[in-house]
């Protein structure tokens, strides 16, 4: 199992616990609690999977995925008052795995030949659009658009890999660099609060509610 793979695994791992989460607070049953963590962990790749018509889809063609995602529905009904404390740990695990994602997405998108522009947007669909899945199946405003900035994250890191590309940057050195500067991006963006400016007005003036 190389290093890539495992990264995957621990992002999936993380992403099926946030979903779990949100699930549990919602007061979701059993079954719809195992549904959200699918959604939140697999359904980014799935989304990419099926837009450049991929088979096997990502999930299907790799039972870990499965395996992993159970597994952590059952870590967060047994552990759920001992994982809030952990937050920052499991922060950085989602961080390293949305990084891995994007990445994933972006080289899957390329062997397919797709322009690196859309294999870029592949690669960042990969990684946040599970938890906007998971967002409107709970009945919730998608957290990437109106407040933490990780789809921008994201594309800096999907370009940045394209780059390295581009100046004959071995592929593994690049995939490196690209998710440090993602997880760096990540950490400055929560360690001082940044957002992305809201549309308060145009060139007239502020827009009436």
């Amino acid at each position: 199992m190389n290093i890539v793979y495992s990264l995957d695994i621990i992002g999936t791992f993380a992403f099926a616990i946030s979903g779990a989460l949100v699930a549990m607070k919602k007061e979701f049953d059993l079954f719809g609690v195992a549904i959200i963590a699918f959604v939140t962990a697999v359904g980014g790749g799935m989304l990419r999977d099926i837009l450049i018509d991929a088979h096997p889809i990502n999930w299907i063609g790799d039972l870990n995925y499965l395996w992993t995602i159970m597994i952590a529905v059952v870590f967060t009904f047994l552990f759920r008052s001992k994982i809030a404390p952990l937050r920052k740990t499991f922060f950085l695990f989602d961080t390293i795995g949305i990084a891995v994602f994007t990445l994933l997405g972006l080289q899957k998108g390329l062997s397919f030949d797709l322009h690196p522009i859309i294999a870029l947007i592949m690669g960042m669909i990969s990684a946040v659009f599970g938890g906007v899945i998971r967002d409107v199946l709970t009945n919730q405003v998608p957290l990437i658009f109106k407040k933490e900035i990780y789809a921008l994250a994201c594309l800096i890191g999907g370009v940045v890999y394209l780059l390295g590309i581009k100046f004959s940057i071995s592929s593994s050195i690049s995939f490196v660099i690209s998710v440090f500067v993602i997880i760096i991006i990540r950490l400055i963006v929560v360690k001082f609060n940044l957002e992305l400016p809201k549309v308060k007005e145009d060139l007239f003036g502020k827009v009436k509610k």
